[in-house]
């Protein structure tokens, strides 16, 4: 069997598969290290410790919801773009459910690097909000509020925050109902 050249993204992807199907708190230098079949000594070639696979780890969550929710909002405007961004965003939280727990644990203020990951996420969101006709610092605001909401859902339906036996697919296209009434008010009202 032909021996893999370890690098970042081998180290990474290690990390990921692990947080992905056991959870962030599995992740650890000796378990990637165990996994890839090397020395944990090895690994420190490839990151500076545990924080800073911690931090790309998050860069990586934040680089791929942005791809999935530039994705998603492409052709689509209006309350179709919010939805369509909505459910992208829960699609990518189902998918990589530990790659996504790393953008929580890892604070992004001071590192311009992770400030620019989440301001393109942003940037796109407000960018579907064209069609609402909002001034360029409502629909700053507006973005930043459909963040936080699809944000908050993903992270409490990830960790079974939704405890009522209601459907919860029903419960975020109500959300979505809602928050798209909001911004239309909102354009409506400028």
């Amino acid at each position: 069997m032909k021996r893999q050249t370890l690098d970042t993204e081998l180290v990474l992807d290690a990390a990921a598969g692990i947080a992905d199907a056991e959870g962030l708190d599995a992740v650890t230098l000796t378990r990637v290290a165990a996994d890839l079949g090397v020395q944990q000594p090895a690994l420190y070639r490839h990151v500076d410790g545990y924080q800073d696979m911690l931090r790309l780890l998050s860069l990586r969550g934040r680089e791929a919801l942005a791809t999935d929710l530039g994705e998603a909002a492409m052709g689509v405007a209006g309350d179709e773009a919010v939805a369509a961004i909505g459910h992208a965003w829960r699609r990518s939280v189902k998918a990589h459910p530990g790659l996504y727990e790393a953008t929580d644990r890892y604070p992004c203020a001071g590192d311009s690097e992770l400030e620019e990951a989440v301001d393109q996420i942003v940037s796109i969101i407000a960018q579907s909000l064209a069609a609402f006709n909002l001034e360029p610092d409502h629909r700053v605001h507006a973005a930043r509020a459909l963040r936080s909401a699809f944000h908050g859902f993903a992270h409490l339906e990830a960790g079974d925050g939704h405890p009522h036996p209601h459907n919860l697919d029903d419960t975020f296209d109500g959300l979505m109902e809602l928050l798209c009434s909001g911004i239309r008010a909102q354009a409506a009202s400028a």
